[in-house]
């Protein structure tokens, strides 16, 4: 079983690896549901002992991008190959809110050599179990998903039937409010080998709060909680 770990800061990266992480998917503005890390951030990130995967999405909200954005996230691939990071989580629809299988077709060129993940953009299509043909077409290593839902518990019935329909021909990586009391009896439901999580608490700075965090405190990655759920995935009996 590995645990994937999100994080937004190099202090968060290595609270996950000293938590027992297995991999990092690297972003900025978590807040936002990940955006792309700074060219610094993946710099530093690649010196990680565990593979490094970088957000390619250039900005918040739905995933259809304009020409521009397209051409921004192509470059982000190159200097995240640059750099030396493994992988890279890609996303992107059409206007329809299809997949945009041209557009992820021309990213996955761009990232020859490294590793895929089709991120939560298989939640807000109109038909997820196409999405995942086209994700097993253009060779994505795995696709993180809530099955639709809010959360991944929520979604566990999607996410099983994803599973059985993948065959081993890709991961199904659940993510999205996933806790160490509901890791395990999630791995069982669903039959999956890797999960996703963020292991954040809210931390309150009074000197910064309503000027520089947002309101209600900031969420840093939490070791403690790393390694918790990696002990809820050990116990899971998978």
């Amino acid at each position: 079983m590995l645990l994937e770990v999100c994080v937004d800061t190099m202090e968060g990266a290595w609270a996950a690896v000293r938590g027992g992480a297995g991999r990092i998917e690297l972003c900025s503005a978590l807040s936002e549901g990940g955006l792309t890390p700074s060219a610094g951030l993946m710099r530093a990130a690649a010196q990680l002992p565990v593979p490094v995967y970088a957000m390619i999405r250039p900005r918040a909200g739905l995933f259809h991008f304009s020409e521009t954005e397209k051409e921004i996230m192509a470059s982000d691939i190159d200097l995240a190959k640059d750099l030396g990071l493994a992988g890279v989580v890609l996303g992107a629809q059409r206007g329809d809110r299809t997949l945009d299988r041209e557009l992820l077709a021309r990213l996955s060129d761009r990232a020859s050599g490294m590793g895929r993940t089709l991120h939560r953009v298989i939640d807000v299509v109109p038909d997820p179990f196409a999405a995942l043909e086209t994700a097993i077409d253009l060779g994505f290593e795995r696709v993180l998903t809530s099955g639709g839902h809010a959360t991944a518990n929520a979604g566990q019935a999607v996410i099983r039937e994803m599973t059985a329909t993948a065959g081993g021909r890709i991961s199904i990586m659940p993510g999205a409010g996933l806790r160490p009391d509901l890791v395990a009896s999630i791995i069982q439901s669903t039959g999956v080998t890797e999960v996703h999580a963020s292991c954040s608490v809210i931390v309150i700075d009074e000197d910064a709060s309503g000027l520089f965090c947002p309101p209600g405190g900031c969420r840093e990655t939490s070791e403690d909680l790393v390694k918790q759920m990696v002990a809820a995935m050990g116990n899971s009996g998978c």
